[in-house]
């Protein structure tokens, strides 16, 4: 009898199991949507160019380091400036008394390289405000006697072709006896004094200072004469040298040049090259 229960306490249970639901199981979690990968920043707009010309033979306002990269203290200011009206600066190297002509055939858009602006020149280009002024020295040799410019009669003195040196020369020297040697670039003239060929040069005095005086060829030259300044020869300073016509460039390296004047980068870069005022009067 126990057994016959115990039979049927079992059936009864395995008919419970049989007619009970059966749990459909969890669904499994599903992943989350994958996010989109973000798109690449676009890269930065180039900077429009600005095409800058410079004679790269005129220490230590416009020449080139061992590796042959432009630099000087006309190529720090043109940086400068480039980096005030957000343009790129190119160097386009030309010999100087092709510089206007150049400039007139657009295969560039400014002269930065140490160029006067003189009555003369205002009649094919136009000028920003001036961003240097220095004046010019003639150079001989130390040792040569000189009251005025009579005194240098008979010797041969070398000046950069197309220059305001050029012109004070020949308008002054010339009349006085002196023979004029213009030359393409003015390390040329520097190459001539040593070798004999040339008595002396006109240069600006910042430029012969530091191409030709502080170097050891130069060594028993030095300045003879008063300070040349004559705005009739030289000018009223450096400025940068645009096609005529180009006013809104003129407005914006006029205003770069006031900025760098007043934001401390100009006296930066002069004090890079000078241990004097080389802005001027």
């Amino acid at each position: 009898m126990k057994n016959l229960i115990l039979t049927m306490g079992l059936i009864a249970s395995a008919a419970l199991v049989g007619c009970g639901k059966t749990e459909a199981p969890a669904p499994a979690p599903q992943e989350p949507a994958a996010t989109p990968a973000a798109a690449p920043a676009p890269a930065p707009a180039e900077m429009p160019e600005l095409k800058v010309a410079i004679d790269p033979t005129y220490e230590p306002f416009t020449f080139k380091t061992a590796d042959g990269k432009p630099t000087g203290f006309d190529v720090d200011i043109a940086e400068a400036l480039c980096a005030e009206i957000k343009r790129k600066c190119v160097y386009v190297e030309q010999v100087w008394d092709s510089m206007i002509p150049g400039l007139q055939a657009k295969k560039y858009d400014a002269i930065i390289s140490s160029m006067s602006i003189t009555e003369e020149r205002l009649k094919v280009v136009d000028f920003t405000d001036k961003y240097y002024n220095t004046p010019s020295r003639i150079v001989v040799k130390a040792d040569t006697p000189f009251t005025d410019l009579a005194s240098l009669k008979g010797k041969k003195i070398g000046v950069l072709k197309g220059s305001t040196q050029e012109k004070y020369s020949m308008g002054e020297l010339a009349p006085a006896g002196v023979s004029v040697v213009p030359y393409e670039a003015q390390d040329q003239v520097y190459l001539d004094i040593k070798s004999g060929r040339l008595d002396g040069t006109v240069a600006d005095s910042v430029e012969v200072t530091g191409g030709f005086l502080s170097k050891p060829e130069g060594a028993g030259y030095g300045f003879v004469g008063p300070v040349l300044n004559d705005k009739k020869y030289y000018g009223i300073g450096a400025g940068v040298a645009l096609r005529q016509g180009e006013a809104q460039l003129k407005e914006e390296l006029n205003a770069a040049i006031k900025a760098i004047r007043a934001n401390g980068t100009y006296d930066t870069v002069s004090k890079k090259y000078f241990d004097f005022d080389v802005y001027g009067d």
